[in-house]
């Protein structure tokens, strides 16, 4: 496995270009190019401040609802690009892979780091909100760095997983869009976890993706300290994983080949 991590390391230079292409392809032939990496989250966080606000007139009237909504649905626009994109993660390199020796595990890993790079645009679309609402964060942002390398653990744990699964099995790419939407619906990202009847309340306790979305309210919007220990519980596991599959990966190249 050390080996293994040498050659991924030696490769830097490629996962830098993979990340790189990545993003120039999400919008390489649209007429407003890069701009739609910070309009898409925009116009996704008026989409549904229009459903849920204008016409279901739901919301609590206790806080600023706009960007309560704007910091979850910004938070979860990375988690569900990253569950869609890592299901070709892999597959979509079988030209490159059958042809030049690269580790394996290095998509699944530049998938994750792309949709990282969107979500610090998706920041900035937040940071309007905030301003424009009138809502200035504490010293409590200084945890802003660690909630999401703890998102990143936890993303990368699952790319790495869902896109060795889908080499195999490639059905299993038309089964994450229903996985994802019950997540959207079971995390609460356009609802507040405090209305759930008390006995669905584990819904938003044992839920890392609930963790963390609600991490990043805290701290931007509440002005108050995260949740560390279930922070600490998310990276701690999500890290185990990754060096699990990354050492998995190593001992299965030749069957990804082999699939390819």
């Amino acid at each position: 496995m050390r080996e293994y991590m040498k050659e991924m390391l030696k490769r830097k230079d490629l996962i830098s270009y993979l990340v790189k292409s990545g993003l120039k392809a999400e919008h390489r032939n649209s007429y407003l190019g890069y701009f739609w990496w910070l309009l898409d989250p925009l116009l996704n966080v008026l989409v549904y401040y229009f459903l849920v606000v204008i016409i279901l007139h739901r919301g609590s009237d206790e806080f600023n609802y706009g960007v309560f909504l704007v910091i979850g649905l910004v938070a979860w626009r990375w988690i569900s690009t990253t569950f869609n994109s890592s299901a070709k993660a892999i597959t979509r390199y079988s030209s490159i892979i059958n042809q030049v020796y690269l580790p394996k595990a290095m998509f699944p890993l530049t998938t994750t780091l792309t949709q990282m790079v969107n979500f610090s645009f998706g920041l900035i679309v937040v940071a309007i909100f905030l301003a424009f609402n009138n809502v200035i964060p504490g010293w409590h942002i200084v945890y802003l760095p660690v909630i999401i390398i703890v998102q990143l653990l936890l993303l990368m744990a699952v790319s790495m997983f869902v896109s060795y699964v889908c080499v195999f099995v490639r059905d299993i790419d038309n089964v994450i869009n229903h996985v994802v939407r019950v997540m959207f619906y079971a995390s609460p990202i356009i609802w507040e976890g405090g209305r759930l009847p008390a006995e669905y309340q584990w819904v938003v306790a044992m839920n890392p993706v609930a963790i963390v979305i609600n991490s990043y309210r805290d701290i931007l919007m509440f002005h108050r300290t995260p949740d560390l220990s279930g922070l600490l519980m998310i990276g701690i596991v999500s890290l185990g994983i990754v060096v699990l599959l990354t050492w998995y990966y190593s001992k299965n190249e030749h069957k990804i080949i082999k699939a390819l």
